[in-house]
């Protein structure tokens, strides 16, 4: 495992900010050359279903390195089209991880499928791949074994494992050498949640294309925006096919303009969206460029700092894509009050995440209870979410860890 160590000595060499402004929890890095292209797109009749649309799928297919990308509304959306190209239905089994943003299951019960959690590991928070091929093997074996992994409720024992549904956590690649030869060993699709990740890197291979179907999504605390949007990546011809024609209402190939093949979806993606996406495709390596920075100013102050543990990157991530910089606070300290007391100086925090199986909903359909999965939980209740983007300045990033040190020790 890589960490950063603090060669500084504590208080030298530190700039104040003298304004002591609220901080942003996120923000987008938009220039001029976004604005103008989406003040062009407004300038004519095509809305929709245009030419941005089609120069910003190919910018995400020529950089990933894959056949075809589809603009999508979300990321939800993107993963929901995904399950359905997998052909995952009422009462299938997909392997997934409890420690994630809900859209990642919520995308599974949409079309009745089962989640199946197994814990993730404490370093990372990506899915432990120890526990999914174990987890895999007794799902298909049935019986007492497969029960074991099951929820308490909710859940026929009659079902059939379909597929893989890993996660990329905070910007980093899960373990895809093992996710790989899990999928290969019982025939399971692979859906890479790859929402948090664009252009990130597992042993040398973009993210998107280490599964069957990858997700990027564009939300405006993302590494590119759209402000909402995605983009589904695949080599697959009948998955982008399919996907092409559920986002368009289910209208296939041939099909007149009120015909429809398929049982479809409004998940298209505008034009003035994709062209800001478009524009910033091309400065994809600045941006992440600009986020890595601000990474490396956060561990450089945080590193030695008493009461905080750093997000471990693992030797398999060739080059990590910062979504969020996420730290955990040692067992003992109070989270919420030092949540409040950053607060109190303009600093906002997030947790992340909650477990999903401890959400309300979750837990009142499968019977899901605290201690399940102690390392979700563990993770959940001890990380806090710094605020971060690529336009944050070095004197904010010190005030930050200046106010972080201050809650901490009182």
């Amino acid at each position: 495992m890589k960490t950063v160590k603090n060669n500084r000595t504590k208080g030298q060499g530190r700039s104040v900010d003298p304004v002591g402004e609220n901080i942003p929890m996120s923000s987008p890095d938009i220039t001029d050359l976004e604005r103008e292209a989406v003040a062009k797109v407004m300038q004519t009749s095509r809305l929709s279903m245009g030419p941005e649309v089609a120069a910003f799928e190919d910018a995400v297919s020529r950089y990933v390195g894959v056949e075809h990308a589809i603009a999508v509304s979300s990321g939800t959306a993107g993963l929901h089209l995904s399950v359905l190209a997998t052909g995952i239905t009422d009462g299938d089994w997909v392997i997934t991880t409890p420690f994630s943003f809900v859209a990642s299951t919520n995308v599974l019960l949409y079309e009745r499928a089962i989640p199946i959690f197994v814990d993730v590991d404490p370093d990372t928070g990506n899915i432990n791949t120890d526990l999914m091929a174990e987890a895999a093997a007794d799902l298909i074996a049935g019986g007492k074994k497969a029960s074991r992994w099951l929820p308490r409720k909710g859940a026929e024992p009659s079902g059939r494992l379909r597929a893989l549904l890993p996660v990329d956590v905070f910007g980093q690649p899960a373990d895809y050498d093992p996710i790989q030869a899990i999928s290969a060993e019982h025939n399971l699709g692979v859906i890479e949640d790859s929402c948090e990740a664009l252009g990130a890197q597992y042993k040398g291979c973009q993210t998107g294309t280490l599964g069957d179907i990858g997700v990027f999504a564009f939300y405006p605390n993302k590494q590119i925006t759209t402000a909402e949007g995605a983009m589904v990546v695949t080599d697959r011809d009948d998955s982008a096919e399919l996907i092409r024609a559920l986002r368009n209402q289910g209208r296939a190939p041939g099909d007149l303009w009120l015909d429809h093949t398929h049982l479809g979806y409004n998940y298209r993606l505008d034009e003035m969206s994709a062209a800001l996406g478009r524009v910033q495709m091309s400065r994809l390596d600045e941006l992440l460029e600009k986020r890595e920075r601000v990474a490396a100013w956060y561990h450089a102050r945080l590193a030695e700092m008493p009461g905080v543990e750093l997000l471990q990157i693992s030797p398999s991530t060739s080059r990590m894509s910062w979504f969020v910089y996420v730290v955990r606070l040692d067992d003992g300290v109070d989270r919420k009050r030092v949540v409040e007391r950053l607060d109190a100086q303009g600093v906002p925090t997030r947790p992340y995440f909650t477990p999903i199986h401890l959400q309300r909903y979750m837990a009142e359909r499968f019977g899901y209870q605290p201690g399940d999965y102690p390392v979700t939980e563990d993770l959940s209740r001890r990380s806090l979410a710094l605020p971060f983007s690529g336009t944050l300045s070095e004197v904010q990033v010190e005030r930050v860890c200046d106010c972080l040190l201050q809650a901490l020790e009182s």
